[in-house]
């Protein structure tokens, strides 16, 4: 197969990586990618918001996949564009990635479908003062979200009614999510362990992966604004057996079903969210791709053939026996430039990157360039360190992360040294 993939981030380099792999694979084409995943693929300099430039590629190179990596070409219709010419896409169309797209819309359909999560309200940009009187007179924290797309950022956590009124002030008035932020979901605040899980679904059927673990906030000890993920581990403790028969059940089955019955037939990965409360597993939000960086964490763990996983559901008959679990795990730590998620610096040097023979080792880049034969920062969050250990031993698998991370440099490096933590007070318990 020659398959086409869509991204440049870190997600999109265990995306490659992973597809590498595969003895169907005949050549791999990444649009635009990024010097990571040069070592699987060819680069190719397209506007990946060039739908006929990229049709016109994938008729020359005659590709049978493209896969698309990131959330907004996604919800900007490019899987509808490239299926109406005729090409096969793993990624669902515009109308099924709403569900990310926008979480007013998730939350309806989950309403509608008896899907568990928080309780909620909608309001809009011209609805400040009754978002203002309904914040007055409700119980804290609670959780206010952007309606649109905001790279895994648009949340705020409120812990009393004057930073709730900051929030409305900020996003109503200031904008600071622009457009994404001219509605928002006011939600109750929901407590326990988070999970990541991803569904690989052809609309009907699905297989999930071992389920991981996401920190989101920008310091240890979940402090800090939220950001697009600092680091990840998998197969989180938490998600027994039995937990995840319920979170098949309850969430991720009938989501697929109801989308299906929307018209929204989803073809891709469906990422559920979780917080797993004392009344069972609920839906934080649901997202249209692989989440980023939990990727670079549970594609490590697949024996199998990944691609033949992705072709059958792209191909609207999902091999399940494609891949299984190892039964290994991984830790990915996020090696971050100083500032992120608000302003920080490029185009620093980045030293390190040869000094790993180890296979066990993987350094995915997510923010980087080539300049002058040197990799240089190029984004927030630069690489993602993943460390991977045969047997099921997260402790092992954490201090090999972070031993490996102390081996690269760049100016202002920036990372939580905590990833993984969790799993050991929940194996606790």
């Amino acid at each position: 197969m020659n398959v086409l993939l869509i991204g440049s981030g870190g997600r999109e380099h265990a995306l490659a990586h992973k597809i590498s792999q595969s003895p169907k694979l005949d050549k791999l084409y990444t649009i635009p990618g990024n010097p990571g995943t040069e070592q699987f693929c060819e680069n190719i300099s397209i506007n990946s918001s060039d739908f006929n430039s990229i049709t016109d590629f994938c008729r020359m190179h005659q590709i049978d996949l493209v896969i698309i990596g990131p959330e907004q070409p996604l919800v900007d219709g490019m899987a509808d564009y490239l299926r109406s010419e005729g090409i096969k896409v793993f990624g669902p169309d515009s109308k099924a990635a709403e569900i990310e797209a926008h979480k007013s819309f998730a939350k309806g359909l989950m309403k509608k479908y008896n899907i568990p999560t928080a309780e909620y309200v909608e309001f809009d940009y011209t609805q400040q003062e009754e978002a203002l009187n309904y914040l007055k007179h409700i119980k804290y924290p609670c959780v206010i979200k952007a309606d649109g797309l905001a790279s895994g950022k648009g949340v705020i956590i409120c812990n009393n009614f004057s930073e709730a009124s900051s929030a409305i002030q900020e996003i109503f008035v200031h904008k600071i999510f622009g457009s994404s932020g001219e509605k928002i979901v006011v939600e109750e605040f929901m407590q326990g362990d988070e999970l990541s899980v991803f569904a690989v679904t052809d609309g009907e059927d699905y297989f999930c992966l071992p389920a991981s673990q996401d920190h989101k906030r920008i310091g240890d000890n979940d402090r800090g604004k939220n950001t697009g993920g600092m680091g990840a581990y998998s197969p989180a403790p938490i998600a027994t057996p039995k937990l995840m028969n319920e979170i098949e059940r309850k969430i991720i089955s009938p989501a697929i079903q109801a989308l299906n019955r929307e018209k929204r037939k989803f073809i891709g990965c469906l990422y559920a969210g979780l917080m797993i409360t004392v009344q069972g597993p609920k839906v934080v939000e649901f997202n249209c791709r692989f989440g980023d960086p939990e990727t670079q964490a549970v594609l490590p763990l697949l024996e199998g053939d990944f691609l033949d996983l992705l072709y059958s559901a792209a191909n609207y008959k999902l091999n399940k026996k494609a891949v299984k679990y190892s039964g290994g795990c991984a830790v990915c730590v996020v090696a971050a430039s100083k500032g992120y998620p608000d302003s920080y610096q490029n185009g620093y040097t980045i030293a390190g990157l040869d000094s790993f023979n180890n296979e066990d080792i993987y350094i995915y880049h997510a923010g980087t360039a080539k300049k002058n034969n040197h990799i240089v920062t190029k984004g927030g969050r630069v690489l993602g360190v993943t460390a991977v250990e045969k047997s099921n031993d997260l402790k092992t698998a954490q201090r090999k992360a972070y031993d490996a991370i102390k081996k690269i440099y760049f100016t202002d490096m920036y990372y939580r040294t905590d990833i993984a933590v969790k799993a050991f007070k929940e194996s606790k318990s």
